[in-house]
């Protein structure tokens, strides 16, 4: 039975699992996120996650192991078909020192699932961090600017960050990593979309030699409002610049969603929300279910105070109330 309006909202079962979602880029993925909101390595002003509220650079066990390897293993047990298992989320998931051993943890006992890792590469100077991806079947790095004052702009990183590191850090994984490297450039307009930039990114993705080379743009509310989207025409027009395994990352999600149970709703649309503000049709490719009935459930969350709308050039999204 549906939930009505009165209904009291449930603890969720998984704390540390998100989704599955309907990735642009990863068709049906299931997320794993591995550290508190909002804990990373940089402050992007494009961030749809909001301002960065620990700042560091310090590797630690952020959430239990062992709790998440039992909601990794309890849900991958009965779970139906997904393109991906995920390390995403709240924050940069290569600070939790046990990154490692839940990757290899996934590959050992679920074999048939692809797992992948993003991260925004800030740490990929450490061994220990390389090391910990080597399982991963694909890692999608960032790399926003080669310039240190751009890069500082932009990404805002953790004292002593530089944007010199971040290169080489990139670098020296492509040449150990075995498995698929898709190398995302974040255009910020007005930052990185100058010539000199866009050919300073053209020569470092050159050293980097990356399997695919994804343009994003704005496409949720960022951290800092004064950030647009780029157009697609200048998009376009990067991707010409630098190289023939650049390509646009689409709009819209192209993957398969599945109807979750009724019970499971509003759990599922509160944990998508708190990690990345959806619009309604965001929600409904993810959920599988009709726009009308996404819209029930999120005046429920909304008058409860949980989530609140935000009006964008690309429709209404609703973020979460921190």
């Amino acid at each position: 039975m549906l939930m009505s309006p009165h209904t009291q909202i449930t603890t969720m079962t998984y704390r540390h699992l998100f989704g599955p979602v309907c990735s642009r880029r990863l068709g049906i993925s299931l997320g794993v996120d591995l550290v508190p909101l909002k804990t990373c390595t940089f402050n992007c002003v494009y961030c749809e996650c909001g301002w960065t509220t620990n700042l560091t650079r310090e590797r630690r066990e952020y959430v239990p192991v062992d709790r998440v390897v039992a909601e990794v293993d309890e849900y991958l047990a009965t779970a139906s078909e997904l393109d991906y298992v995920t390390f995403a989320g709240s924050g940069e998931p290569t600070l939790h020192s046990g990154l490692g051993e839940i990757i290899s943890f996934i590959r050992d006992r679920y074999p048939r699932y692809r797992v992948a890792v993003l991260t925004n590469s800030a740490l990929l100077t450490d061994s220990d961090v390389r090391a910990a991806l080597m399982r991963a079947n694909l890692v999608v790095p960032s790399l926003d600017a080669v310039s240190e004052e751009i890069f500082q702009e932009i990404n805002r990183p953790c004292p002593g960050i530089t944007a010199g590191q971040v290169l080489a850090g990139l670098t020296t994984f492509a040449r150990e990593f075995r498995g698929e490297i898709w190398l995302e450039v974040f255009i910020v307009p007005g930052q990185n979309d100058t010539e000199e930039e866009i050919l300073r990114l053209r020569d470092a993705i050159a050293l980097i030699g990356p399997d695919r080379v994804q343009l994003n743009t704005l496409d949720r509310p960022g951290t800092e409002i004064w950030v647009r989207p780029a157009p697609d025409l200048a998009l376009e027009r990067i991707a010409s610049v630098l190289g023939g395994n650049a390509e646009v990352i689409g709009a819209a999600c192209t993957g398969r969603a599945s109807s979750p149970k009724a019970g499971e709703v509003v759990d599922l649309l509160l944990a998508t929300i708190r990690r990345r503000p959806c619009t309604i049709g965001d929600l409904a490719g993810v959920l599988g279910l009709r726009p009308a009935e996404i819209s029930k459930y999120l005046r429920i969350l909304e008058v409860e105070g949980q989530i609140e709308p935000v009006r964008e050039k690309r429709g209404v999204f609703y973020r979460a109330v921190v």
